[in-house]
C-alpha cells in the first residue's frame, strides 16, 4: 500500500543563469508512492528542476529531502547511491559495451553494488525493461526505443526509490511509446515512485496520478490530471490568451 511518507520534498527551490530566472521558489511535496507528471511549455524550466532534485545543477537557494533526509549539500552520484535515479531527454549509452555491461557499470557505479548483487540487479533491470534477449548487444546497434529502454534500465540498475523521467517519450511512435508506458506502468504498480517531464501529454496520463504545470519557472497547477489540464491557466501557458 502506499505510505503517506514524504518520498521527496523541495522548498523554496530558485534557480538564475545569468539574468534569467528558470525557477522561481519552488516547493513540491512527493507523498508515499506517487507517480507524478510535470507539463509545462518550452522554456518553463521543467528540466532545470529534475537538475536541481537530481543533484546534477546546485540551487541557488531552497532544500531538497529524500525520504526526510536533507540531501541539499550532495551531488548527482551522492543522490543516486541513496536513491534517486534519473534518465535523460537524450540517451548517451556506452556505444562500445554490450547492453548487460552498460547495465552493470550503473550497478556498480550508481548503486555501489558489487558482485553477484550487481549482476543480480542488472539482470533484473534487463527483466523489468523487456531487454533480457538484447543483452549482449553492443549499445551502438540500438534503435531509439532500445535505446529509451537501456536509459530506463542504468536508472533502475541503481536501485531507485524514487524515478526521474525526463521526456522518455520523445521521438517515439505510438506503438513504442505503448510500449513503454507499460514498462514505466508496472515499474509504478511494483511500489516505485516516478516523476515524469513529459511533452507527450497522452502518454503521461495514463500513469500520472498527479500533475504540476510550469510556466515560466513557477507552479501555476498542482492536482488531479484532468483539473491540471482543464485548467484555464494551464491552457492558456500551452496556446496562448488569443485562443
Amino acid at each position: 500500500m502506499p505510505s503517506d511518507s514524504q518520498a521527496l520534498t523541495a522548498r523554496g527551490l530558485s534557480k538564475r543563469f545569468g539574468a534569467l530566472r528558470v525557477l522561481d521558489d519552488i516547493t513540491l511535496d512527493v507523498v508515499g508512492t506517487s507517480a507524478v507528471g510535470i507539463v509545462g511549455p518550452n522554456g518553463a524550466g521543467k528540466t532545470t528542476l529534475l537538475d536541481l532534485l537530481a543533484g546534477a545543477t546546485p540551487a541557488d537557494s531552497g532544500s531538497v529531502s529524500l525520504s526526510g533526509r536533507d540531501v541539499s549539500g550532495l551531488g548527482a552520484a551522492a543522490r543516486c547511491r541513496l536513491g534517486i535515479g534519473r534518465t535523460h531527454q537524450v540517451p548517451r549509452p556506452f556505444g562500445g559495451m554490450t547492453v548487460f555491461e552498460n547495465i552493470l557499470v550503473a550497478a556498480t557505479m550508481g548503486g555501489r553494488l558489487r558482485g553477484s548483487s550487481a549482476n543480480d540487479n542488472s539482470l533484473r533491470a534487463l527483466d523489468a525493461t523487456g531487454m533480457l534477449e538484447l543483452g549482449n548487444r553492443r549499445a551502438d546497434t540500438l534503435g531509439l526505443l532500445d535505446r529509451k529502454r537501456l536509459e530506463l534500465a542504468r536508472a533502475l540498475a541503481t536501485g531507485p526509490s524514487v524515478l526521474l523521467l525526463d521526456e522518455i517519450a520523445a521521438g517515439l511512435t505510438e506503438p513504442e511509446t505503448d510500449e513503454l508506458v507499460e514498462h514505466i506502468k508496472q515499474l509504478h504498480a511494483a511500489g516505485l515512485t516516478i516523476i515524469w517531464i513529459e511533452h507527450v501529454v497522452h502518454a503521461l496520463l495514463r500513469v500520472a496520478e498527479r500533475l504540476i504545470c510550469l510556466a515560466s519557472g513557477t507552479i501555476i497547477a498542482d492536482g488531479g490530471p484532468q483539473a491540471v489540464m482543464n485548467d484555464p491557466a494551464v491552457v492558456d501557458a500551452y496556446l496562448g490568451s488569443a485562443v
